[in-house]
Order: C-alpha cells, then sequence, then structure tokens
C-alpha cells in the first residue's frame, strides 16, 4: 500500500490514552453500530466483506493501490467474479455507503476499525511473503499517532501463527510510538467464505472468531458482527490465526479422502456416491467431534488392519492413494515422538500406566504403548507397566499370539501396585485416567519426574510432576 493524496489535516493527539472498560461501557460500545469502516486490499476477501458491510449500514471506506480496481468500484462495479457480487457492489455504491481511495491516511483518519485483508502469497519454498501486510501496518502506524481516539485493526488476511504478534504488532507499534491494547486495539479474525457463495457464506458463518486481548476491540467486533446467526467466540491471537488452516487443510483432507475412496470403489465396482453418503449418515463418529482431538496413535485389532488391506486393494488395482497410504507410516511418526521424548530425557526407571491399546479392555493387539514398552525394554531402561485390565496369563488367541511375538516377558514387568510405580518412577507415560491411576498421580508424583500424558488428562495442576503432552 502507497501512502498518497494526504488531503485529510488531522492534529496530532495532545496525549496517549489508556483505556479502562467495564462490562456496561463494552455493551454500549457494542450496541453503537453504525460504523466507520476501511478495507485494506480489495480482493477477494476484501471486495467482499466491502459490499456486505456497506449493505448492514456500515460507512465503509476501500482502499487499494491497484488504481484499475478503485475506479472499476467507483462505477459500482466489483473488481471479483463472484454469484451476487455485481449486484450488491451497484447497490452500495449508489446508495452513497462506499468511497475508495488509495490514501491510508485519509482511511484511518476517516474511520474506526481497519480491516486488512491483503495477499499473503506463497513463496517458492511454501513460506509466506509478508512484505505487503507489513508495509500496509508500518503504514497504518504511521498514521495512527495523529489520532486522538482509539482504533482497533483487525487482520482477515490468512498469517500463521505468530505472525500478528511477533510481526504486524511491532511494525504498528515502531511506526506509530504506541502501545498494541493500550493506544489502539489489534485483534486477528478468520473468514470462512468459499469462493462462488462468499455473499451466503458472509451472511451464514459457522461460527464468528476474533482473536484479541482486550476487550475493547472485542467489544467493536461484537457490534459488527454479533448479529450473524453463529456463535460469537473470543480466543487468543495465535489460536484465530491457527484456525483458519486447520479449518483448510481439514477441507483440503475430506476432498483427497472421498476422491481416494471414489477411486477405489471404482475399481471394484462399487457405486463411491452412495458409500460416502452413508458413510456421513453416521452422525456419532464420522461427521463429529470424534476422533478429532489431539491425543496419541491410534491401534487395535481394526483399524491397522483395515486401512492396511485397503490401502493394499488400491495397489493390487494400480491405483495410487498418496494419502491413505501415509497414514499408518503418519501413526507410527506418533508412537516414535512419544518414545524419543522418553529416551532424550535420558531417564532410566520408566513407569507406565496402561497397555491395551484403549482403556477398559485386554486388547493389546497393535497397541501403540506395547511398541512403546518393546522399545523401552530393549533400550535396556527399567520398565514397569501398571494396567489392571490385562491379566497376562488369561490372554488367549491373536491377542496372546500378538504379545508373545512382540513381549514374550511381558509377565516380568507387570505390576499391580500402582502407587509403588508412580513412586518409583523417574519418567510417568500416563495412558489412561481411571480413578485409581489419577488419586496415585495427584498423591505421589514428585517435581523431578517426567510426565507424558499420552491419554489427556484432564486435572494437570492435580498432580506435581513436570508435565509433557504428547501432540500437545
Amino acid at each position: 500500500m502507497t501512502l498518497q493524496g494526504d488531503a485529510a489535516d488531522t492534529k496530532p493527539a495532545a496525549a496517549r490514552h489508556a483505556w479502562l472498560h467495564d462490562a456496561a461501557s463494552d455493551e454500549a460500545l457494542a450496541l453503537a453500530t453504525p460504523r466507520k469502516i476501511s478495507v485494506f486490499g480489495l480482493g477477494y476477501v476484501g471486495a467482499v466483506s466491502l459490499a456486505c458491510l456497506a449493505r448492514d449500514g456500515h460507512e465503509m471506506t476501500g482502499v487499494d493501490i491497484d488504481e484499475a480496481k478503485l475506479e472499476m468500484l467507483r462505477r459500482g462495479q466489483a473488481p471479483i467474479v463472484e454469484t451476487g457480487i455485481q449486484e450488491l457492489t451497484r447497490s452500495v455504491i449508489r446508495g452513497g455507503n462506499v468511497t475508495v481511495t488509495n490514501s491510508v491516511r485519509d482511511a484511518i483518519l476517516a474511520t474506526d476499525v481497519s480491516l486488512v485483508c491483503v495477499g499473503t502469497p506463497a513463496r517458492a519454498n511454501g513460506s509466506q511473503n509478508l512484505d505487503a501486510i507489513t508495509r500496509v501496518a508500518e503504514q497504518i502506524g504511521a498514521v495512527l499517532a495523529e489520532k486522538a481516539t482509539r482504533h482497533v485493526i483487525v487482520v482477515r488476511s490468512t498469517v500463521k501463527p505468530g505472525t500478528v504478534e511477533e510481526v504486524i504488532q511491532p511494525a504498528l507499534e515502531a511506526a506509530s510510538g504506541l502501545k498494541a491494547g493500550v493506544d489502539f486495539s489489534l485483534c486477528f479474525q478468520p473468514e470462512f467464505l468459499r469462493e462462488g457463495t462468499s455473499i451466503h457464506d458472509y451472511d451464514h458463518p459457522p461460527l464468528t472468531v476474533v482473536g484479541a486481548s482486550d476487550a475493547y476491540g472485542v467489544a467493536m467486533l461484537r457490534g459488527i458482527f454479533g448479529h450473524l446467526p453463529c456463535e460469537f467466540v473470543h480466543t487468543s491471537i495465535r489460536t484465530a490465526e491457527m484456525l483458519k488452516y486447520a479449518c483448510n487443510s481439514f477441507h483440503a483432507v475430506k476432498v483427497t479422502f472421498a476422491n481416494e475412496i471414489g477411486r477405489i470403489c471404482q475399481a471394484a465396482s462399487v457405486d463411491p456416491h452412495e458409500v460416502m453418503e452413508l458413510l456421513c449418515m453416521d452422525r456419532q463418529l464420522n461427521i463429529s467431534p470424534a476422533y478429532l482431538r489431539p491425543g496419541f496413535a491410534f491401534g487395535g485389532s481394526c483399524l491397522p488392519k483395515d486401512l492396511k488391506a485397503l490401502v493394499y486393494l488400491a495397489k493390487s488395482a494400480d491405483i495410487e492413494v498418496p494419502m491413505l497410504a501415509s497414514v499408518m507410516p503418519s501413526n507410527t511418526a506418533h508412537i516414535e515422538h512419544a518414545i524419543e521424548q522418553v529416551l532424550a530425557s535420558g531417564k532410566r526407571r520408566v513407569g507406565m500406566l496402561g497397555l491395551s491399546f484403549k482403556t477398559g479392555t485386554d486388547d493389546l493387539r497393535e497397541s501403540p504403548l506395547v511398541i512403546m514398552a518393546e522399545r523401552f525394554i530393549g533400550k535396556g531402561l527399567q520398565l514397569s507397566i501398571y494396567d489392571p485390565q490385562v491379566n497376562v496369563a488369561r490372554l488367549i488367541g491373536a491377542n496372546r499370539r500378538f504379545i508373545e511375538e512382540s513381549i514374550p516377558h511381558i509377565a516380568s514387568v507387570m505390576t499391580s501396585d500402582v502407587a509403588a510405580l508412580v513412586r518409583e518412577a523417574d519418567v510417568l507415560v500416563v495412558a489412561t485416567r481411571t480413578p485409581e491411576v489419577l488419586a496415585a498421580l495427584q498423591t505421589h508424583t514428585r517435581p523431578e519426574q517426567l510426565l507424558l500424558d499420552v491419554a489427556a488428562l484432564t486435572d494437570r495442576a492435580a498432580h506435581h510432576a513436570h508435565y509433557r503432552g504428547v501432540c500437545w
């Protein structure tokens, strides 16, 4: 963004303001609409935001360095191709709610809130090019020092976690001499717009997420977006930044999964659309929060076996399924990550709380914990295992054969005394949350112990060991 045409003339603020808010003032702020809003970057997200916010009654200023885009908007034409955007843009331009400029200064001095929607293109190595957004932050910061009122800056460009706090905030503060969270508000708000249905998506978002560290910015954005028919969520800036990547990656995974299943179905003379329609009817496990929490590797008698069989079926039909074929190696990488954390500690006495692949069963087949135990024994560590559901003498069939091939002498490292195991271990690998395990951790752990959590303990403050999550 290039600073041009500085026509406005505003005296610098006489003093810096420390903004203190109580619940009542924040609520009043949230209801104080319409607002004066500037949008920096009139590409896809910026053009849609500009038109929809103007339609909702806000006084909008669009900012871009591309004079062709600005001229199109002056004529009532949207600079993008999108369902309904031309009609909406023409309507709001004629209604007088939109002005456009290439002047950063004019836009900041004329508005209360700025949405930053400039591009963050990928470099050849996949990293983000932050030159444009950093330049805009510097230019906005240079104008902030002239304002006597608090400005809210909302980054909507997709950026990796830490960018707002480590790149954009320092640029704003250095250029303005002001402090984020004190003199101005800085937020991150991910957008969930799909090309082709962006206006509908703007009006019907799955949720509104605002990452911010001060109440003023959150209240301002609640006043602008709180009317939308979804939950309004306030979280940290880094969480909001990461959420956008998680959502888009999940969408990519779903598309790839459906296509790979479709290819296999095609080779097996099965209707893939019927298969996926039935798959989506399962709202308990398939289309649900089930399995979508960071935890540990999967195991058991079903998932590894069936996944391997499906990949083999594809290979037999000369079908490449790179994503499905990578699931087992990815699962193994998580197990290796957990093992390495224990080995890297340099501690020799290891206590494992849980051995079966799932709490409440004695199924040891393909249990990642069995793999861990086997490696620890192979490395010469002093290992003790507590799992009240596993009685080696009672194991039968495939379960018994698996353990005899993996850890034939496992009975010698099993114990029924959970308190003694917790007291005597230097490293605790916690894979179960049974009441007796939680009680032992609360009573017998020590600060010098390392606790590797693979069970997602809910009350992490209840024990005294040094805590480390396996994937979090």
